[in-house]
């Protein structure tokens, strides 16, 4: 807290730390080509520290904010630590490659595209890694589907859907992670609320899959050489066996009883190192091997091997830095009050919680589709607009919904973001080579675009849209988070209360 109140930045000001880092941003993504954003938002930083100084800051009272807000994401960072050792000591253990495995023996033609969908969901729930799943078994699957006689652009569709929706869901997940990070929220509670939305649009783009595999399939002998190699690569490598299953089903069970995040994905990577140990032979020393560096194979089939060498807690070094200084970013802009003077913009035209679940949503497409890049579309509308859930009296779990929606799921769906980019090479569609109905894939992902959709129609009817709890607004104190004043904003002040809870005994 400082001793005097300064006065909020101009709206031009405010927003030039924002436009110069989405200048260095665009820099480096579209011209250098570097998918790399971590020194565009430290200079983002440095911007927003000069503003601030201009403002009458001193470089101690920005320090402040940004290491107020870092200091609220390090639960979450521990998440990320302990996510890269569960994902290395899972595929040692076996549990991984028996997902992979009973996904890929399931496939047939006729339900290939629902399958694949499945599949890719399965994967990315258990790996936490969307573009992981894409550039391995989605790639194979491509493959597949082309043996099939599927076009490409369908295949795709099937493939992103299931990838991204597997990574969303996924507590393994970093933008699972880093959404409820920057909302101050629970990941486990925030996977529960995503459920409303998420839950039908993946039963929508599976009847439709269905459907279509039916209608776009020639019958006919298809060779399933690829889908026999990988699966026995698998066997070759791996005991396989429903039991080391039992893992992940203790994860899924400790958070359903609402454990903790952080001991109840520990309690999985105890439960799969015990696994690797007597399912698969491995000893104690490479247990902490696999924890720390990864798992490594060399099968010989090109799509395990790229699928399996990864995990451990080095692995998760590069999100977590990205994670730090994004949210270091938002810190800053915070203290020095350009994300308020944005937010009171906003909010001078929207005076609703639907409008403004339906801005932050927008906010981060918006973000997606100028930044290029996931997760600042998650981490800077996250920052800008929990003041005003919080003022609202609205659960922030709202907030991270909103911001996974149009943050990782519209990631894939915009060709020139880092997601996007990455599905269009990994799945080899060839849209710069002029194979431009490929972007059909876009459309026809249908699980990442009805997702937000539900999301705003929830809003603007009423439900699903939770209120906070008396524990939340004394944990809002507690860690000193900002709660808009609404009625300084100019809201009608009984209007503004009467979007508060109401305690319950």
């Amino acid at each position: 807290m400082t001793a005097t109140k300064r006065a909020l930045p101009s709206l031009p000001l405010a927003l030039t730390p924002v436009i110069l880092t989405l200048l260095v941003l665009a820099l480096q993504l579209f011209y250098f080509g570097d998918f790399t954003p971590h020194v565009p938002l430290a200079i983002g930083l440095a911007i927003t520290g000069l503003v601030g100084l201009k403002l009458g800051f001193k470089w101690i009272d920005i320090e402040k904010g940004v290491f107020h807000v870092i200091h609220v994401s390090l639960p979450s960072v521990s998440v990320l630590i302990t996510v890269g050792m569960i994902i290395g000591v899972w595929i040692a253990s076996g549990t991984v490659p028996t997902l992979i495995y009973y996904g890929l023996v399931m496939l047939s033609p006729q339900i290939f595209l629902a399958a694949a969908m499945i599949l890719c969901s399965v994967v990315s729930l258990s790996l936490g890694t969307s573009w992981g799943t894409v550039g391995t078994v989605g790639l194979a699957l491509m493959g597949i589907g082309a043996g099939f006689g599927i076009p490409v652009y369908w295949t795709a569709g099937a493939v992103v859907s299931g990838a991204f929706f597997g990574d969303k869901i996924s507590p393994l997940s970093d933008t699972t992670n880093l959404a409820p990070a920057v909302t101050g929220t629970n990941v486990f509670s925030h996977i529960k609320n995503m459920m409303p939305t998420t839950i039908p649009a993946m039963l929508i783009a599976l009847a439709i899959y269905l459907a279509a595999g039916y209608a776009v399939i020639e019958t006919g002998n298809v060779s399933f050489a690829r889908i026999d190699s990988i699966t026995a690569a698998l066997q070759a490598n791996f005991y396989i066996s429903p039991l080391l299953l039992l893992p992940a089903l203790l994860v899924i069970i400790l958070a359903i009883k609402k454990m903790p995040p952080i001991p109840s994905l520990f309690a999985g990577v105890v439960a799969g190192g015990l696994t690797a140990m007597l399912a698969q032979g491995s000893g104690l020393h490479d247990i902490f091997g696999y924890a720390n560096s990864g798992y490594s194979i060399k099968s010989g089939v090109a799509e395990i091997d790229s699928l399996l060498n990864r995990g451990g807690i080095q692995s998760m070094m590069w999100t977590i830095s990205l994670v730090l200084i994004a949210l270091g970013f938002g810190g800053a802009l915070e203290r020095t009050g350009c994300l308020e003077t944005i937010i009171n913009t906003i909010i001078a035209r929207v005076r609703t919680f639907a409008g403004i679940q339906t801005a932050a949503i927008g906010t981060s497409m918006a973000t997606n589709l100028v930044a290029g890049d996931p997760y600042l579309s998650i981490a800077l509308p996250g920052r800008m607009y929990a003041p005003v859930y919080r003022g609202m009296g609205y659960s922030t779990l709202n907030l991270s919904r909103a911001i996974e929606e149009g943050g990782t799921l519209i990631s894939p769906l915009i060709p020139w973001n880092a997601g996007g980019a990455f599905v269009i090479s990994a799945l080899a569609l060839g849209v710069a080579d002029g194979n431009l109905q490929n972007l059909l894939y876009i459309p026809l992902a249908f699980a990442c675009w009805l997702s937000p959709v539900f999301g705003v129609i929830y809003a603007n009817i009423g439900v699903f849209s939770p209120r906070a709890t008396e524990e939340e607004r004394r944990e809002w104190k507690e860690s000193g988070e900002a709660v808009a004043d609404l009625g300084a904003q100019g809201w009608n002040v009984e209007e503004a209360e009467a979007a508060r809870p109401v305690a319950t005994a």
